[in-house]
Order: structure tokens, then C-alpha cells, then sequence
């Protein structure tokens, strides 16, 4: 093995405490009767953008959802550049020992800008080679994986998530998945799970 590619959410931080301030801040803007709960965007991580405003909204139109989650995506990367998200323990360390040995990579089913944002505040984008989102590609999880792997050569990786969307995702690169039992989701298979960060060194270290 030569690669690991990480998810963001659930997997490397938890970004909700930013995340409901945000959508609660964008719904009273645009005078939406709703409150959403930490728990309500938990049940949304790892969707693609389209599918956060169906399953949020299902009351509102089509435009009104994009509009409600192009307004978000937007308002989010500014506040998680200014707060940042909460690291999962261990992860600063253990990206610092993995980096000495593999190429690390990030895969999110986010908007553009987040990854960047996740970066800028926490400081760790020196750890990681490349990443992709389909708000740069328009492209499924799986397909992104593929794309970074073939875009940087990699040949042997395994993909660390934390639902069954991440589980599917590898699965569709033909890769290994590492199920990371501590996250927002649950997963119905995995080649390894892990229940904190810091696993990881007793896998690959």
C-alpha cells in the first residue's frame, strides 16, 4: 500500500457545531418556519448537495432547496476559515507519523472551498497531496476516487470513511475500506474498522 484517502466529515473532524449555525442562519434569512438540530445534519453528511435539500426539505421545491444549500455551501466555507471544525483526537499526530510513510489524500462528497477551508484553519494541508469534491468535478465519491488515484498515479490505497456511502465509494474504486466506527454513520461491511483516529497506527504504521 502506497496511499490512504480519507473522507472529511465524521472521519478527520465534526464540523456541526459551524454547520447549524450556518443552515439556521441562511433558513431565517430567507424566512423558512425551521430549526434544524445537530442531530438533522448528522443524518445528511456524506450526501451529495442535492440530496442534503431533498432529505432536509422535502415541503419545498427543487429551487428552493438549491437555493437553500448553494446559500449554506457558500456561508459555510467562511465560518469553518474563521472557526474551523472540531479535530477528532489524535488526528494532527497521527497525519504527521502516516505522511512520513504513505501519500494521504482527501475524498468529500463537499462543495468547493471546504477542503480548502479545513486546510486553512487546521494547518494540515501539508500533510496531504492532492483531494477532490464533486463541487469541482460534479462526480460520485467512487468516481472521484478514481480520478485522484489515476491522476496521481496511485496504485495500492485504501479509503477511510464512516457510512455506508464511503463503504460503497471504495467499493466502486476497487479498493480496501478502513470503516471508522467513532464518525456520523454506520456501515453494513469493511476490510478494517477502527474506533478512534489513532487506530490507524495500529493498522499501518
Amino acid at each position: 500500500m502506497d496511499s490512504i484517502i480519507f473522507d472529511l466529515d465524521g472521519t478527520l473532524w465534526n464540523p456541526l457545531d459551524v454547520s447549524v449555525a450556518v443552515w439556521n442562519k441562511v433558513l431565517a434569512d430567507n424566512g423558512v418556519e425551521k430549526t434544524l438540530t445537530k442531530d438533522d445534519l448528522r443524518g445528511v453528511m456524506g450526501l451529495q448537495a442535492d440530496r442534503v435539500g431533498e432529505k432536509l426539505f422535502p415541503h419545498l421545491s427543487k429551487g428552493q432547496c438549491t437555493k437553500l444549500t448553494e446559500e449554506s455551501s457558500e456561508l459555510e466555507c467562511v465560518y469553518l476559515r474563521q472557526q474551523g471544525g472540531e479535530l477528532y483526537a489524535g488526528v494532527k499526530s497521527v497525519l504527521e507519523r502516516l505522511s512520513q510513510k504513505y501519500n494521504l489524500y482527501i475524498v468529500s462528497n463537499c462543495q468547493e472551498g471546504y477542503i480548502e477551508s479545513f486546510y486553512e484553519y487546521h494547518g494540515l494541508d501539508k500533510h496531504f497531496v492532492d483531494f477532490e469534491n464533486p463541487g469541482r468535478t460534479g462526480l460520485s465519491k467512487g468516481e472521484n476516487i478514481q480520478l485522484l488515484m489515476e491522476r496521481n498515479g496511485v496504485e495500492c490505497a485504501v479509503y477511510v470513511g464512516d457510512t455506508q456511502g464511503d463503504r460503497e465509494a471504495a467499493e466502486l474504486a476497487g479498493i480496501p475500506f478502513v470503516y471508522a466506527a467513532y464518525g456520523f454513520g454506520d456501515a453494513n461491511g469493511y476490510d478494517h474498522r477502527i474506533e478512534s483516529f489513532d487506530g490507524l497506527l495500529e493498522l499501518f504504521d
